[in-house]
């Protein structure tokens, strides 16, 4: 039985399109972000609201296509269409933009974004490893505050910076208690459904009423584990959804896994567990612990990314999975390559199934995805 909170969960974003409205139209400054290494503690201090800019449906990459490649990745055409067109409310609303380098695509993008608002470009150093690039994003982490200060003339305090902190440490925290719900087996919730309460946390304008409303699917979903209701029984193939970031739109591979039987009990992915592993260290100096916290992310663009690695290995064993499903968008380079040694890692070290699914965000391929899963499900002994 799906939880009764996930109607509300599902107009959050129609909500907030009216909120996001009426807060810039009383003067409330608004920072639209795309990826999970952007600091919005840092945004937030600014007295600013923070939103996830969209870029997960097919519906504006025909418009996008006017002016970029056709073979170029689906999530990068897509926000850039959203961004040309108007029909995303949170671009329209939004008075800085926040960019960051992290694939050629996106960073070659954002040139021509850059000619519609004001941006800020973080240079996200490639590698998280040694001192040298734990400095340099710390540098990054302070030129994006001045920047926000000169922007819209507030002053970032470190009291600000430690408040904001404190408030993303909370909403991690309580969509990391959600995540982990799934951990049992069989599965409370629906990877379908744990997807769109992780997306659509992006549009939140207003953090804390988010965070309650978090609260109240997880005491809810408690409720019913103690009566006995999850959304798959034990027979279920608990699957590990890892690569690209996903989101309404976009959830073709994960919606045909659990039509073929599957339970995807973990979302590795950006927009799933991978920026809510790691909280920011509260003791510590602002900046420098957001520029540890958020270098951490264990994304492809990182070179090496045995992070990734390490954290596959944890949800693979905290999950009890029997499988892993790579996506990966289409002329999405680092993920693609990446590909390769994420399958050899899960058949040699985690002794476990593994299939990459490389694809876009039409439907023409999934009659041909269906088959591929299926077959790969049939592979698994329960």
């Amino acid at each position: 039985m799906r939880p009764t909170v996930m109607q509300e969960v599902e107009a959050l974003r129609g909500i907030n399109s009216v909120k996001i409205k009426e807060a810039s139209e009383a003067g409330k400054k608004v920072v639209g972000m795309y990826c999970v290494f952007s600091p919005q503690e840092i945004a937030l201090a600014a007295d600013a609201i923070t939103v996830t800019l969209c870029g997960t449906k097919q519906e504006p990459i025909e418009d996008a296509e006017k002016e970029l490649p056709r073979n170029l990745c689906p999530l990068i055409k897509s926000s850039y269409g959203f961004a040309i067109t108007d029909k995303c409310p949170y671009f329209y609303f939004s008075d800085v933009l926040l960019a960051e380098t992290t694939c050629d695509g996106k960073k070659k993008m954002y040139e021509l974004m850059a000619k519609l608002k004001p941006m800020h470009v973080m240079n996200l150093p490639q590698t998280s490893q040694g001192e040298d690039a734990l400095e340099m994003w710390k540098k990054e982490m302070v030129r994006f505050k001045d920047y926000l200060e000169k922007q819209f003339g507030v002053e970032i305090t470190e009291e600000k910076l430690k408040a904001a902190i404190k408030l993303m440490n909370r909403e991690r925290t309580v969509m990391k208690r959600l995540h982990k719900l799934n951990a049992h087996n069989p599965a409370p919730v629906t990877g379908m459904d744990m997807l769109t309460a992780q997306w659509l946390k992006g549009f939140n304008v207003d953090k804390e009423a988010g965070i309650a409303l978090i609260e109240k699917l997880i005491a809810e979903v408690e409720a019913q584990m103690e009566n006995g209701i999850y959304a798959f029984d034990k027979k279920a193939p608990r699957i590990l959804l890892t690569g690209c970031p996903t989101g309404g739109g976009s959830e073709k591979v994960l919606r045909i896994l659990e039509e073929s039987g599957a339970s995807v009990v973990a979302l590795e992915n950006c927009t799933g567990y991978k920026g809510l592993d790691v909280m920011v260290d509260e003791d510590k100096e602002p900046i420098t612990a957001l520029a540890e916290k958020y270098l951490s992310t264990p994304c492809s663009c990182m070179s090496p990314n045995n992070g990734r690695l390490d954290l596959l290995e944890r949800l693979a064993k905290e999950y009890q999975v029997d499988g892993v499903v790579d996506l990966t968008w289409q002329a999405c380079h680092t993920y693609n390559i990446e590909s390769f040694i994420v399958k050899n890692f899960v058949k040699d070290t985690l002794n476990l199934p593994f299939i990459q699914i490389e694809t876009d965000y039409s439907d023409s391929d999934e009659g041909q995805i269906k088959v591929r899963l299926e077959a790969f499900l049939e592979t698994i002994n329960k």
